[in-house]
């Protein structure tokens, strides 16, 4: 008989550990539009160079055995009455048996003027990248005899968005820049703004962990703007609102980290969602209309986990298993099984010198929370040889991060 043909569609936390787990299932295709997997939690730490591009941005042609094709591609369209899938690149359409949907979202901008095209963006390396580069930039423009304030103007960054990946990005600026203004002996100290239209800092995190972001947050010296929204962004400017004042300020760059919406692909889908434009799932991760299609990550709402976990890769990463399980049970007739999804325990990276951990119930931060971070996400990262390959990369060859060193000097 033929092999079932099993389509998964998206190569993040979500759909490359369905994949890992369905090798050998049947005919197992995963497509993505990168070529490498990225272990997003981690790009703050590539930013600041105390991580390597192979430990966290392995391509999938050294995770996936000759089991799983690989297809690097883009998703035109999804058919799900006909079983279809076609990509843009390739003329041959993708027919499937069971079809995982697995493609996440992507950056909200809120319809704010100017920011899809003046803000930076930081869900890839390439962005990681590219944001080193205008901070080297910045400190390079500056002379040696620039005036304190004209130092502080000329290294201004703002980010969007004060959940985890906010505070994260804000915390490793401001390490980053005060490192490079003592090293290069300039006057006056950088100026990073981290802006909330909530009232508080990583509003999906509870109150132990927030007290150590927050201190964080104060020995980084972000200013944290609260229930602050931004009205426009244009080259080397932000214009944002608090309490009816409105105030612009000049910046060398803006960082987008609020927000996540659906893909045109998912919104074109003729399945159930919510008023989000989420997918509904039942606790199988099926659709609620086609037995034969499950999704999993930030595109669908699942019906029984904590709060908490909503939009995570923590939720993707261990919603993973269960589709693969359940991939395999609409296979060999067997009863679909449904799990409750609870926090294993929050991480948070907090400059380049601290972290916050959340485990058990109890908080802790400092150097032994950044220690932990490491430990931690080397057990989650993809394939056992790649969880020895970098777990002996850090333990002998160290995670002390990499200066911004001028552009010549700067590794490309």
């Amino acid at each position: 008989m033929a092999q079932p043909r099993i389509l998964i569609l998206g190569g993040g936390f979500g759909g490359l550990f369905t994949a890992l787990d369905l090798a050998g299932s049947g005919q197992v295709t995963l497509v993505s539009d990168e070529d490498h997997f990225l272990f997003t939690p981690m790009l703050y730490e590539y930013l600041s160079g105390e991580v390597e591009e192979w430990h966290i941005a392995p391509k999938y042609s050294e995770l996936l055995d000759d089991s799983v094709n690989f297809i690097q591609d883009e998703v035109a369209n999804i058919d799900l009455r006909s079983q279809s899938v076609s990509l843009v690149n390739q003329k041959d359409v993708l027919n499937y048996d069971i079809l995982v949907l697995a493609v996440g979202g992507i950056t909200n901008y809120v319809g704010v003027t100017g920011a899809q095209e003046h803000t930076l963006p930081f869900r890839k390396i390439a962005h990681a990248d590219h944001l080193r580069r205008v901070m080297v930039e910045a400190l390079d423009n500056i002379p040696p005899e620039t005036p304190p304030q004209d130092v502080r103007q000329a290294l201004t960054f703002a980010v969007v968005g004060a959940g985890a990946s906010g505070c994260e990005l804000s915390t490793k600026i401001a390490d980053l820049l005060r490192d490079a203004v003592r090293r290069r002996a300039l006057q006056g100290e950088p100026r990073v703004l981290v802006i909330e239209m909530g009232d508080k800092v990583v509003p999906g995190m509870g109150d132990p962990i927030r007290e150590f972001v927050e201190d964080a947050l104060r020995q980084s010296h972000v200013e944290v703007h609260t229930l602050t929204r931004v009205v426009s962004v244009a080259p080397q400017e932000v214009i944002f609102e608090h309490s009816g004042q409105s105030e612009k300020l000049r910046t060398s760059g803006v960082v987008w980290t609020g927000g996540v919406k659906m893909r045109s692909i998912i919104e074109n889908l003729d399945a159930e969602k919510t008023k989000r434009g989420l997918l509904v799932v039942r606790p199988t991760l099926q659709l609620s209309q086609f037995d034969n299609v499950l999704a999993l990550g930030d595109i669908a709402i699942y019906p029984d986990a904590v709060a908490s976990l909503a939009g995570t890769a923590q939720l993707a990463f261990q919603q993973g298993s269960l589709a693969a399980r359940n991939v395999k049970a609409v296979l060999s007739g067997k009863e679909l099984q449904t799990k409750h999804f609870e926090e294993l325990g929050e991480a948070i990276s907090l400059g380049t010198e601290r972290a916050a951990v959340l485990t058990g119930g109890k908080a802790f931060g400092g150097a032994m929370a950044r220690q932990a971070r490491f430990a931690l996400y080397t057990s989650r990262l993809p394939t056992w040889h790649h969880r020895l390959r970098v777990g002996a990369s850090w333990f002998f060859g160290g995670t002390t991060p990499r200066p911004l060193l001028p552009l010549g000097f700067e590794r490309t």
